[in-house]
Parts: structure tokens; sequence; C-alpha cells
């Protein structure tokens, strides 16, 4: 029997499926869904994304009330939990009956100078000590560069030879010891709450510093539990064999990896800088080659889960499966505190909803902030959305299937 014989045999004595519509979006009203039916199929012209993507920024800056009110009520209202913590409650509650948690993420851009850094690190710290007051939320997500410059990062990511990853210059070396002692704050405020923090992946041309960075706190904080997770792309071709060396130090330091592994988010951004800069492309040749390191990435994941913790994150449908297949065929329970899936909120309803009813831990990665600030947030989700080969026809297609069950029971 070959390897893909092998495959379908497992997802045909899977015990989840994702093709319950009833209990994918049992959480939303009629008129939410009826508000999804419209944003999906309006992000399904060819024409939409690219316009709205270039003029809606623009035209929220001009501060027009009548755009800030339609923003508002349709693409933050489908993909940001409100522009606050306690305005997330609601949904959070919400989300808690049908036993799907949340990744709380803060999601403004990062902005330079120290104010702006510090201001963030607060923020985080904030958020950590309100989803240590809620049932469900046990992590929350942050990115480096929101309390480090870019410039700083990019400096360091190019003199990876040194430890400290930066050249003799003092002022370099003092931002660098403040942004270690921003994530220490942010690691240790996590620690003393239980609430693990998820560092969020970046450009290949800043990541090596957050690597570095990022290891250092699990050996810190990920003794007896996993606090810090790392997000590895694999839509890198050098990220499956980073996973290995990663957990490599992980066992020869005594330490649990935190992993969360998602396909990428810089595609088409990295592809051009690699061209314009004339050097290798960090990307996979191909969309195959990232499905087979994401799969890779699982099963080696799923097999070391004594000192591995796992966060999946994928709006794949085969992927996810082959992780559930993986855990029953290894005989690990549903709820294993070491292996969590996660999708975005708005998106992908069908599997986190499907995993959370077969008794899967499941969170929902959930932003919240002023809606000035989240715009960017939202551009890529549509963006993601377009660039997806049928990701808004898919869940268009899903959407309608419950709509007319829902009708079919009113009739």
């Amino acid at each position: 029997m070959t390897n893909f014989d092998n495959k379908i045999l497992t997802m045909e004595l899977n015990d989840v499926s994702f093709n319950n519509v009833e209990n994918a979006f049992a959480y939303k009203s009629d008129k939410d869904l009826k508000l999804s039916h419209f944003l999906f199929k309006t992000m399904g012209y060819p024409l939409f994304v690219p316009l709205a993507t270039r003029t809606t920024p623009l035209l929220m800056k001009c501060g027009l009330p009548v755009v800030n009110r339609l923003v508002r009520k349709t693409i933050f209202k489908q993909f940001v939990g409100g522009e606050s913590l306690s305005a997330t409650a609601p949904l959070a509650n919400k989300l808690n009956q049908y036993n799907v948690n949340i990744i709380l993420d803060y999601g403004i851009e990062g902005k330079d100078g120290n104010d702006s850094f510090e201001t963030a690190t607060k923020e985080f710290i904030n958020v950590i000590k309100y989803a240590a007051t809620q049932p469900n939320i046990p992590f929350i997500s942050i990115k480096i560069s929101a309390i480090a410059s870019s410039a700083l990062l990019q400096t360091m990511n190019e003199a990876p030879r040194l430890r400290s990853g930066i050249h003799d210059h003092e002022e370099e070396q003092a931002a660098w010891d403040d942004v270690c002692d921003r994530m220490y704050r942010i690691c240790e405020t996590a620690a003393k709450n239980n609430i693990a923090v998820v560092v969020d992946a970046e450009e290949s041309w800043l990541q090596d510093p957050i690597d570095r960075l990022t290891i250092e706190m699990m050996e810190e904080f990920n003794i007896d539990r996993p606090i810090v997770y790392n997000t590895i792309q694999l839509y890198r071709h050098d990220r499956l064999n980073f996973l290995r060396l990663s957990h490599n130090i992980a066992k020869q330091r005594g330490f649990i990896l935190g992993v969360k592994l998602v396909r990428g988010a810089y595609m088409d951004k990295e592809r051009v800088r690699a061209t314009q800069r004339n050097y290798p492309s960090p990307i996979q040749p191909t969309k195959e080659k990232t499905d087979e390191d994401y799969d890779a990435a699982l099963k080696y994941s799923i097999s070391n889960l004594s000192n591995i913790a796992i966060v999946i994150a994928s709006h794949n449908e085969n992927s996810n499966l082959v992780a559930t297949s993986l855990m029953q065929e290894n005989g690990i329970v549903h709820n294993h505190p070491h292996v969590h899936f996660s999708q975005l909120y708005g998106m992908s309803d069908n599997i986190s909803f499907n995993l959370a009813k077969a008794g899967y831990s499941v969170s929902k990665y959930l932003p919240f902030g002023p809606i000035k600030d989240v715009i960017p947030y939202l551009m890529r989700r549509a963006q993601e959305n377009r660039s997806v080969s049928g990701n808004s026809s898919k869940e268009l297609s899903l959407i309608k299937k419950e709509m007319e069950r829902r009708k079919a029971i009113v009739h």
C-alpha cells in the first residue's frame, strides 16, 4: 500500500468531519449568517479586493463617518472581536458555550519609538492579566516588531554570527537590551498567570533575532509547562529543519518547545524582495512542497509530545485531518494539553466548531483594537481570502448550505 493509499485510509477512519454546517454556524444568528454571506460573496468578485484594499485605508484616514460605520458593520464585525478588551467579552462568552477558546491579539501594527514600544508592552501585559480572569482565553498573541524597531531587528538578522546579533555598537546593544527586558516582562507575567504567549512570525529578514529571543524565553519559562510559543512558517523551505534544530536545543537545555505551525503570511513580499536584491528566495518552490513540509512538521511534533507543545494554526482541511488522524493512530486523547488547533475568527468555522464538537482543544485567533489601528489586519484578511485558491467560494458554499438548512426547517 502506498503512502497516498495510507492517507486515504486514515482519513476514512477519522472521527471528525468538517461538513457539518449546523455545528459550524450554530453560534451565528440568521442576521450574522446573512452578513457573512454578503461579505464572502463580495470578496469573490475579482476586482473588489484589490480596489478595496487600496482605497479603504485612505478613506478611513479621511475620517468620513459613513466609511467608519460601513467598515464597522461589515468586515470589522466579521474578523475582529471589538475595539477594546471589554468589548471582546460577549463574543468570548458566546464561543465558550461551544467549547471554543480564544487566542487574544492586540491587533495594532508596530510603530517606532520607545514610547510606542513601552505602550505595546504594557498593553500585552494588560491582555495577559485580563485573559487570566476569563475561562476560555489560554493564549495571547504578540509581535516582536511591536516592541522592537524593524531596523534593529534587520541589523541583528544580518549579523547572526555574534550572540548579541549586532556589531559592537553601544546604542544598538542598549536598544536590544531594552527589547529583551520588554519580552521578559511579558513572559514573566504570562508565567505567573498561566497564560501562553504565541510569538508571531515576521518577514525572513527580521526573523532570526526573533527566533533566538523566543528560544531564550522558552529556556527560562517552559520548564514545567509551555508558556512561550514560536511561530514556524512552513512556506519557507528551511523551516522543517529549523523545527528539528529547535527541538534538539529544547532537549539539550531541558525545556518544552512551544511551536505554532502555519503555512505563512508574507509570500508575495518575500519573493519580490528576493528578486529585487538578487538573493535566493526563502519560499518553497511549489504549494505542494509547502503542504508536504507542513504535514511532516505535524507528524514530527505529534511524535514528540513529551517535550513539544503544538498549536496547529491551519485553514487547510486536509492538514487538520492529518493531525487528528495522527492523534488517533497514536492513541493521543483529543484534549491533550500539548495539542491545540486554531483558526482565525471569521474564517473556517466548519473546521473550528466541528473539532470542538469532537472534543479537540480549539481556539479562534481574535484580534481587537481601535478600528483605525486594525485596518491593516483587515486588509490582509481580505487579501488572504482572495489569494488562497477557492477560499471565498468554499466559505460561501458552506454558508449557503446552512442558510438553506435553516430555511428548510422553517418551512
